[in-house]
């Protein structure tokens, strides 16, 4: 999806793209409410329209939101504005090729960016985290599961197995946690997904997709 969609276009629809559910998701949101668990500079990487760098923000902590769509962090920037929060700030760029912030995050979130970065790009980007990583950082990540998406064979979104996901993410990163989880939407709408392959919805009107939530972190230097 990153090598084909024009991302863009796609933050430019009314209302933005489906996972803009108007806060972090819910995975995400159960980690920052537990103290102690965010620590130092945080990266909010795929960060979209932001509600999880600004629910940060909101906690007190400082943030850098980045995303490959330069009209999501124009919103970004300008919802961080209009609440006060000076201690976020956010970055179009492209996270596969990330420069700059070498040992800079204590705590890196990924709400959704791995599955929608072409295979052959995927290392990349982890190397990236890696290199952006402060010695011992944490890194959570929100993926879709295997069979998210029935009868959908294109190459992305990726939907990985348990032990995809945990050989991908160990060549870097030291794995401590794979559990099942949800991503969450407020439709059954996809960029490159056909409608036909939908998702379950819970009691709140919202679609969601089966996935896999991640812990991991770097190794002290």
């Amino acid at each position: 999806m990153t090598d084909v969609i024009d991302w863009d276009e796609v933050y430019g629809h009314d209302g933005g793209p489906s996972w803009n559910i108007g806060e972090p998701q819910p995975e995400m949101l159960k980690v920052i409410e537990r103290a102690g668990t965010v620590r130092g500079e945080v990266l909010d990487a795929g960060c979209g329209y932001a509600a999880l760098s600004l629910a940060l923000a909101a906690r007190g902590h400082t943030v850098v939101g980045m995303d490959l769509s330069v009209r999501a962090v124009a919103a970004a920037t300008e919802a961080a504005r209009q609440r006060g929060l000076d201690n976020a700030r956010f970055v179009s760029t492209d996270m596969t090729s990330l420069t700059g912030y070498d040992g800079r995050f204590s705590t890196i979130f990924d709400s959704g960016l791995l599955h929608a970065i072409p295979p052959e790009r995927k290392p990349d980007y982890l190397r990236c985290l890696h290199r952006a990583a402060a010695p011992g950082a944490t890194l959570y990540i929100l993926a879709f599961a295997a069979g998210a998406f029935p009868g959908h064979t294109e190459a992305l979104p990726t939907q990985f197995t348990e032990a995809q996901l945990r050989e991908l993410i160990s060549e870097l990163w030291h794995v401590d946690e794979i559990r099942p989880a949800r991503l969450y939407g407020l439709t059954d709408q996809l960029p490159g997904v056909r409608p036909s392959a939908g998702p379950l919805h819970d009691g709140r009107g919202r679609a969601y997709w089966p996935g896999y939530f991640v812990t991991a972190h770097s190794q002290l230097q």
